[in-house]
């Protein structure tokens, strides 16, 4: 993470504990208070779920950035529907509709759309960008564990469980990269400790307890087209800043959202 004027603060590693770290802090009363009524037998695939869905993805994708950009990293976090797919099939024997393959590809093909024409490979890291495509196998495996092993637990109790196991492995990392030898009463350490922070309870504790509830109310697969809901998350912040829109644009929006309702009327 960067100040102002440029200058390195914390370290991709560092980021991404914290941001592990303040999400699993501010769910650790919800598990202390669900303790008693969890199964324990759900405990394994609530820390596979947390560990391959955040933990991991965190440090990949936060090493990913520092060398492409924005764009390519979304259009690549696009690819977790695919990986839910093959993951499913491979490892878990789902079944999957006809249809909803479909709406996957008519999805899928409005973010090429849309990535040919705001941005090109020219410039990108290969292999930092397969960080990113590793993250999305990663998730590919969360989305099939939580929909197989854990739809009889509540969604803020398995978010509670899956960050609160991780604070350890956190505390660990941030050790290991010396973040408690820095500086840390300084101004511009502390406004970055503040922002992973901030990304950690609203980008992943937050989210990860909506994604949950998603995931057992319309399914896997469904699910984890919610990567699809990136571009949209980027027009927006581009319009604010002044960024100009192309029709191509429009069109990959528009197609990706024909994909997500084709897909979501599959029965």
């Amino acid at each position: 993470m960067f100040t102002a004027d440029g200058s390195p603060t914390l370290n991709a590693f560092q980021v991404a504990a914290i941001r592990i770290l303040s999400a699993g802090i501010v769910l650790i009363p919800v598990a202390i208070r669900e303790w008693k009524k969890l199964d324990r037998s759900k405990l394994k695939p609530i820390f596979l779920s947390g560990f391959l869905g955040s933990f991991i993805p965190a440090f990949l994708f936060c090493l990913a950035e520092t060398r492409i950009n924005s764009s390519l990293a979304g259009f690549l976090n696009a690819l977790t529907p695919i990986f839910t797919i093959i993951v499913g099939i491979v490892f878990y024997q789902s079944p999957v509709q006809q249809k909803k393959l479909l709406g996957v590809a008519i999805a899928f093909s409005g973010m090429l759309i849309l990535f040919f024409a705001k941005s090109s490979l020219a410039g990108n890291s290969f292999s930092y960008s397969l960080l990113a495509v590793i993250a999305t196998v990663c998730y590919g495996f969360n989305v099939n564990i939580a929909h197989k092993y854990l739809q009889g637990i509540p969604s803020l109790t398995t978010a509670a469980f899956a960050f609160g196991m991780l604070i350890v492995p956190s505390l660990l990392v941030l050790y290991a990269t010396g973040y408690f030898a820095l500086p840390l009463h300084e101004e511009k350490f502390m406004l970055s400790t503040l922002s992973s922070s901030v990304l950690g309870v609203m980008g992943t504790a937050v989210a990860t307890v909506l994604f949950y509830v998603l995931l057992k109310r319309a399914g896997a697969l469904f699910a984890s087209m919610v990567t699809y809901g990136i571009p949209f998350i980027a027009l927006l912040w581009g319009l604010a800043d002044n960024e100009s829109i192309v029709p191509l644009q429009l069109l990959g929006l528009s197609v990706i959202l024909f994909g997500v309702y084709f897909s979501s009327r599959a029965k």
